[in-house]
């Protein structure tokens, strides 16, 4: 195969990211927004030894699970890669996803449960970070496109609630009547980063990025044609770097946050606090963390960022213990805690995951216990897994935004994966594995995108 030839085959299977897999003349070809079935025509943009990436130039014959994209810069922003694919067959992409990802990483071979659906498949995001530039002298709003920090500029985002397209309108509109520019990340010059947005319970929480401070009275005005009950914050951040934020805040209307209410925990949310995006998925896949829960047992909330969930598993168990590493996170599960009147019940430890684990587990001692684990994208450390297998918890709850990472994790801890020789190698389901796979569940808490969140429920090994 050679670069920049056309070729002609048809989709067999998907990749990580929902491109569609094809094999010509011994080649494995990647070629985004094709579908299983499809017999598609082809450029090759890219060859290396076997593996070669492709781009569409037409399709022959269309899968019956293939719908018309409604989003206008599909394909150009890197935010969606499924609006191409009808639900049912995205729902199922990530159920497979997650299944294959378990058996070829981690040498767990078992059935993933239907993928849990979002009623709303667009619409459905409560926050949103959108980057500001400048194109061709011009401050442009929009997202960024597929690997890369180019700005698609856009005037709504349909993952997105309806307000997006009001936020962008004033963004734009303070921009021009001030003569303000957008940030340019290669040359450094500008103003405008970012407006972040988060909304609560129909009040919102406004951060502007910019690169050095300014009045921002006029852009506060344009939002008040909108919005009511808002904050409004700014964001001085100059750094070189990818970081949302910085430390430098100023507080331009209101009170900075905002007090609200979640599953029965009461809390205080700001323009940096971690919530996640979908609402509606969120509660479905806490209600299944706490159901896994038994009353009379102490929690352990591994990476408890918050603190939402460790507060929730104190009122359903009793008593939690909350490790987080990052202080800022553990300064607010700590008035969380106070705010719930959890004292003597909610426990939070500022720390390392690793260093804090066995001390914790030491403080529980021999009580029945379940651990709740909601590690990063990067998953766990070693040391945490080999912790987590010898706490003699009744239950594990790992909770994963990244399969790859999780099914390593997960055959870490059962067995089915082992260090040797200076890297990971895969050996059949041991008999005296410390825990059973009891149910791996994915959750569609990013719709039209290719991310899936996964919920893995093991029960202790009776030996």
């Amino acid at each position: 195969m050679e670069k920049n030839g056309i070729y002609e085959g048809v989709v067999t299977g998907l990749g990580t990211d929902g491109e569609g897999i094809i094999k010509v003349e011994g080649t494995t070809v990647f070629v985004p927004f094709c579908l299983i079935g499809e017999k598609v025509k082809f450029k090759a943009l890219k060859v290396k030894g076997n593996i070669a990436y492709g781009k569409i130039e037409s399709i022959e014959n269309e899968a019956y699970s293939r719908v018309n994209p409604p989003c206008e810069v599909f394909k150009k922003c890197g935010g969606c890669a499924l609006q191409h694919m009808d639900y049912a067959a995205q729902l199922e992409f990530k159920r497979q996803l997650v299944e294959n990802a378990l058996a070829k990483i981690g040498g767990t071979s078992v059935k993933v449960q239907p993928c849990v659906g979002c009623a709303s498949q667009y619409r459905y995001r409560n926050k949103l970070a959108l980057p500001i530039g400048a194109e061709s002298g011009k401050t442009v709003c929009g997202f960024y496109s597929l690997h890369s920090h180019r700005i698609v500029p856009v005037k709504d985002c349909l993952i997105q609630s309806e307000w997006v397209k009001k936020v962008i309108s004033a963004v734009e509109n303070f921009a021009v009547a001030r003569h303000i520019c957008g940030y340019d990340e290669q040359t450094g010059r500008g103003i405008l980063r970012r407006i972040v947005v988060r909304e609560i319970k129909g009040a919102y929480i406004f951060a502007l990025v910019v690169a050095k401070d300014l009045d921002v009275v006029p852009l506060i005005v344009e939002l008040e044609k909108n919005f009511d009950n808002f904050t409004f914050l700014v964001n001085i951040n100059n750094s070189r770097t990818n970081a949302l934020f910085s430390d430098k805040w100023r507080i331009c209307r209101g009170q900075g946050s905002f007090e609200a209410e979640d599953c029965g925990i009461k809390y205080s949310a700001g323009a940096n606090t971690f919530l996640q995006v979908n609402d509606e998925v969120r509660e479905k896949l806490y209600a299944k963390v706490l159901d896994e829960a038994d009353e009379g047992c102490v929690a352990l909330d591994l990476y408890s960022g918050g603190g939402m969930l460790t507060a929730m598993l104190a009122k359903k168990c009793g008593k939690s213990f909350g490790i987080e590493i990052v202080e800022e996170a553990s300064r607010c599960a700590d008035a969380l805690r106070d705010k719930n009147g959890l004292q003597n019940k909610m426990f939070n430890i500022c720390g390392k995951v690793e260093e804090k684990i066995d001390e914790v587990a030491a403080l529980v001692g021999n009580s029945r216990k379940i651990i709740v684990c909601d590690p990063p994208r990067k998953g766990m450390e070693r040391s945490v897994v080999n912790a987590v297998a010898r706490s003699d918890a009744e239950k594990v709850v790992l909770v994963s935004c990244n399969p790859s990472t999780l099914a390593r994790d997960l055959g870490l801890l059962v067995g089915t994966l082992r260090e040797e020789d200076g890297g990971l190698m895969k050996h059949t389901l041991p008999e005296n594995a410390p825990y059973n796979i009891e149910s791996v569940t994915p959750f569609d808490m990013f719709p039209q995108t290719k991310h899936v969140e996964t919920l893995v429920v093991l029960t202790k090994h009776n030996k």
